[in-house]
């Protein structure tokens, strides 16, 4: 007997870890030695903890589990899922990057190469930079940390640029609500981060590599830095990487949770031992970046899809998505729904859809009124706007920013006024301040936005303007892109916003 349960954080949180011991428990004092294989999740969190029992080679799913069920579950009297794949939820899905998430034991090398691992590092061995760098630009692969810019364009620039040594920095500083994409790759496959990383090294001739880990994620932590001592063990990392004699070597390093760090010129601070500030650019981290060293900072998403694209080619995965958003984009479906969870799928797929089909519309049952789509920086986006498709510039044409995909719902009793006024708010407060227009902007705007709400019509222009300078002079997204989420607000939802006292009252 062959069994499956999630070891991923956000199954863990809903008893996973209970279940686990309650069924190799129950097994033992059956006389039972089943097999129990802790993987990652397949992101279907509703479900969760998702166990999956192997039976005939299909893996039938049961959830969600308690550990009080483990006994009928044993007994064969827990009533199924049926086979996991063909779970409506995951069934339409395009797996590329997540192709192993929840399928595999995370931290065994050869379960990750039986299931497609290192086909992709192997070709790319065969390959010289220009042809590395030519790949991943053929692919239309795109930064999945939020600024969509061309991955390949990133990596010519380093690979031209001129210097003894250059670097890789993946950005896993994943600070957005309603965000899990990243985590979820490093808990579930940590060897396709790796892999992902040891390509990018030898597309543009650096031999240096870093993960910037928030401090929120200590199983991810955990995780990754088992994964790089299991890759250098095994010759994946090293001075001579499997056997090519050429080298690659990263290690983990750990944030200490500000949000702005999730900026990349912040973060080569932070990773540097500095004060996590924004710097200002020219020049661009590509060429001066991490000890003033050309580097490449990715996010994980863009990294961990890069393994994919070697190893079915660039037409394959360009051949998914729309206009100039290539391959699947990675949705994250939280808030108030009744179907949570991370869904890829080719970038295409209109708001609506997600929200009304995928998710299931509200957990709650009351009517959808409002969806975040992008972080706290994205737009609040009505239900007028379900027909935007998910797309870099189509969601830009709509007013609303993609972001790192992350979507949150919320139903008819939020209060837009009171969600206004959390976006201006998390800007004043983690602010690195180096910037005026965000550091005092977003105080005087959390306040300009109080008199709001107590009838003072004469802030709804200062409000405005106010944002209009923060998104002009700010540095950095926090700054300027704060605006987005507090005007999309008033645009969209005029009613929570009282502009007289009687209102108000």
């Amino acid at each position: 007997m062959k069994v499956y349960i999630p070891s991923d954080s956000a199954a863990k949180a809903l008893g996973a870890d209970a279940v686990a011991e309650r069924f190799a428990a129950e097994a033992e004092a059956r006389g039972l030695n089943p097999e129990i294989v802790r993987t990652g999740t397949r992101g279907m969190i509703w479900l969760e903890p998702l166990v999956e029992m192997e039976r005939d080679g299909v893996r039938m799913g049961y959830g969600p589990v308690t550990p009080q069920d483990v006994p009928a579950l044993l007994d064969g009297t827990f009533e199924g899922l049926g086979p996991v794949e063909e779970i409506p939820f995951f069934a339409r899905q395009t797996r590329l990057t997540f192709a192993r998430c929840g399928v595999i034991d995370p931290l065994d090398l050869a379960d990750y190469e039986a299931n497609g691992g290192l086909e992709g590092l192997r070709r790319a061995l065969d390959m010289t930079g220009d042809e590395i760098v030519r790949e991943v630009t053929d692919s239309g692969l795109r930064g999945r940390g939020g600024a969509g810019f061309p991955t390949g364009i990133k990596w010519k620039t380093v690979l031209e640029a001129q210097a003894a040594q250059k670097y890789i920095v993946c950005n896993a500083d994943e600070g957005d609500s309603g965000t899990f994409a990243d985590r979820m790759i490093m808990e579930g496959d940590p060897f396709t981060l790796i892999e992902g990383m040891a390509i990018a090294g030898l597309g543009v001739g650096a031999t240096r590599g870093y993960v910037y880990l928030r401090s929120e994620y200590p199983d991810a932590i955990r995780v990754m830095r088992e994964a790089v001592r299991i890759a250098r063990a095994a010759g994946l990392l090293g001075a001579d990487v499997l056997r090519s004699g050429r080298a690659f070597d990263m290690e983990i390093r750990e944030g200490a949770g500000a949000y702005v760090c999730g900026e990349e010129t912040s973060l080569l601070n932070s990773l540097e031992g500095k004060r996590g500030v924004v710097r200002a650019k020219p020049p661009l981290p590509a060429l001066e970046g991490f000890l003033g060293r050309p580097t490449v900072v990715n996010n994980v998403i863009s990294l961990a899809t890069v393994p994919v694209i070697f190893q079915k080619g660039a037409q394959h995965y360009a051949d998914f998505g729309l206009g100039r958003s290539r391959g699947t984009v990675t949705l994250q479906i939280a808030g108030n729904v009744a179907r949570g969870g991370l869904f890829e799928t080719a970038f295409g797929i209109s708001l609506g859809e997600v929200v009304n089909d995928l998710a299931g519309g509200t957990a709650s049952g009351r009517p959808v009124k409002a969806v975040q789509v992008g972080g706290p920086l994205g737009a609040y986006l009505p239900v007028s706007g379900f027909d935007a498709r998910l797309g870099y510039e189509e969601l830009d044409a709509e007013g609303g920013l993609l972001g790192h995909a992350g979507l949150v719902v919320f139903d008819d009793s939020a209060d837009m006024l009171g969600m206004a006024r959390f976006a201006m708010e998390f800007c004043a407060v983690e602010s690195c301040g180096k910037c005026t227009p965000c550091r005092i902007g977003a105080v005087r705007g959390v306040e300009t936005i109080d008199r709001i709400a107590a009838g003072d019509a004469d802030a709804m222009p200062l409000l405005a303007d106010l944002c209009e300078t923060m998104k002009e002079g700010s540095l950095c997204a926090l700054g300027g892109f704060t605006p987005l989420p507090v005007m999309s607000a008033v645009t969209h939802f005029p009613d929570d916003f009282a502009t007289t006292k009687e209102a108000a009252e």
